[in-house]
């Protein structure tokens, strides 16, 4: 690399603003993010709600979603899309999701880039799809009707895998790539399964991050993986693995200040541990896209607070204003203060 030319920061997908670190919304939490919330006392910035989990109209989740949307931030993740099968969409799950947006205004709308089902039977699991270019072409007419139907673009997360096919075409980050391109969606990066399918396939997971178009990715996630013989498996019951951690700091360092969440599904701990997680990102955010930005503007590149470079204002414990130069407001967001279930992968 050219030492006297920096690198460009990395521009945002359009309606993708950086909201900072968040959570997922789990009941085990309800009581303190609605006290603390009101009071302005929470150590994240927005939540992730599991979609399914909210769809059935009545009983106290919606209204607990509506509460925490009138506070913060909110993003719906769903599960049970079946974007890689070979059955129909199911467009009366696609009409309760799109109610439910309608209802909640997320920031965006995610789901998985696998198969949960076939034959009209839910698997209750998420599942890998060959990296063929008929997979490619399947999925992405797919995605593309579903975002016709949510009247949005939606974000595609890549999952853990424990197998791969032998009918394989290419390495799965030049298929999750290739799959954004045709329907043109965003991705929801999760690190952590990054990580883990890089472990139990041997391949080295700074390919995958180098690979990932930064104009498609939408969010992160990241979360505990546990070990099982020679596999890892992404448990989301762990706290998040220091090679994770790294692996999270080069990403943010390939694609700049992007949302991030921290993923924690089975044996759920205090809301002040994912707090204590929420800050560690943060800090690794700041920390590395300061550097950056300072390194652009030694070296003669855009500086800091200039279009497409987002930025935040604050830190834990205050408002933070999130810039968010092309997303859909084009404006600085307040975005609070410090700024059975299954597991969303």
């Amino acid at each position: 690399m050219n030492p006297s030319r920096p690198n460009p920061p990395p521009s945002r997908p359009s309606g993708a603003p950086f909201l900072g670190v968040g959570v997922g919304l789990r009941p085990k939490h309800y009581p303190h993010v609605l006290e603390q919330g009101l009071r302005g006392g929470l150590g994240v910035d927005w939540f992730e709600a599991l979609s399914e989990n909210y769809m059935i109209p009545g009983g106290s989740p919606p209204r607990v979603l509506d509460d925490v949307r009138a506070r913060f931030p909110v993003v719906l993740h769903g599960v049970s899309m079946n974007l890689g099968s070979t059955d129909p969409l199911d467009e009366n799950y696609l009409d309760r999701l799109a109610r439910l947006i309608d209802r909640v205004s997320p920031a965006w709308v995610s789901d998985h880039l696998c198969w949960t089902g076939v034959g009209g039977r839910q698997l209750h699991d998420l599942l890998p799809l060959p990296f063929t270019e008929e997979s490619i072409r399947h999925v992405a007419a797919r995605i593309l009707h579903a975002q016709e139907r949510l009247g949005r673009r939606m974000a595609v997360e890549n999952v853990s895998s424990y197998m791969s096919f032998a009918r394989d075409e290419m390495p799965e980050w030049e298929f999750l790539a290739a799959v954004a391109d045709r329907a043109d969606c965003g991705i929801l990066l999760d690190v952590n399964n990054i990580y883990v399918s890089a472990r139990n396939h041997g391949f080295a997971p700074e390919r995958y991050i180098d690979a990932i178009p930064a104009e498609r990715v939408f969010q992160f996630h990241l979360a505990g993986h546990s070990e099982q013989g020679p596999l890892l498996i992404d448990t989301h019951d762990h706290p998040v693995k220091d090679e994770v951690w790294a692996l999270f700091e080069r990403a943010v360092r390939r694609f700049g200040a992007v949302s991030t969440l921290i993923e924690w599904d089975d044996r759920i701990p205090p809301f002040k541990t994912l707090e204590a997680h929420a800050a560690r990102a943060r800090e690794i955010i700041e920390r590395v896209t300061a550097r950056e930005d300072e390194s652009r503007e030694t070296l003669g590149g855009r500086a800091a607070g200039e279009p497409g470079s987002p930025r935040t204002v604050g830190g834990r414990g205050t408002s933070r204003a999130v810039i968010a130069p092309d997303g859909p407001a084009g404006r600085a967001l307040r975005v609070g203060p410090g700024a059975p279930e299954r597991p969303g992968s």
